[in-house]
């Protein structure tokens, strides 16, 4: 019995993402790690999501095209970042409330490797919600040389400490 404590106070639960409490305006969040975009990433979301745009698969087309090459799909861009800001920004939260000027800047190409950051830029209680509020962030998306290619504002309505799922 005396065994079994000593191991139960060695156990530790991980914790994952933020109350309300844990954001401020002006924290910026480093999101971690990069991810470099394949062509059959590209090719495979283009397909799941039934845009055949040629630019997307078609090498012979996008030589063509003002690009030179394919250029990744800005809705696969889009959902890389829009994950990558998952453990920083919203992992426990409980609903995303929306997006909002969503602007893709630059192109992204297969073999381009993408990070993220986001700023907090409001943190407000919820009107009606009182155990509950709203985080605004602003995240931009930008490659391994520094280029920002996409950005957009994200609202999430994020627990106070003490009740979100599992506490």
């Amino acid at each position: 019995m005396e065994r079994e404590e000593q191991e139960r106070s060695r156990v530790i639960v991980a914790s994952y993402g933020r109350y309300l409490e844990d954001f401020e305006v002006g924290d910026i969040y480093e999101h971690r790690p990069g991810r470099t975009v394949t062509e059959v990433d590209n090719i495979q979301f283009s397909l799941v999501t039934m845009n055949s745009h040629p630019l997307h698969c078609d090498h012979a087309f996008a030589e063509k095209s003002e690009f030179g090459r394919p250029l990744v799909n800005s809705g696969l861009t889009l959902a890389i970042v829009l994950g990558m800001t998952v453990n920083d920004v919203s992992a426990k939260a409980i609903a995303n409330l929306g997006w909002k000027e969503i602007r893709l800047i630059n192109p992204v190409f297969p073999g381009d490797t993408i990070y993220a950051r986001s700023e907090v830029l409001d943190v407000r209680e919820s009107r009606k919600r009182p155990t509950q509020g709203i985080v605004t962030t602003l995240t931009e998306g930008y490659k391994a040389d520094g280029t920002v290619f996409m950005s957009f504002e994200r609202s999430s309505l994020v627990p106070r400490r003490g009740h979100g799922v599992g506490d």
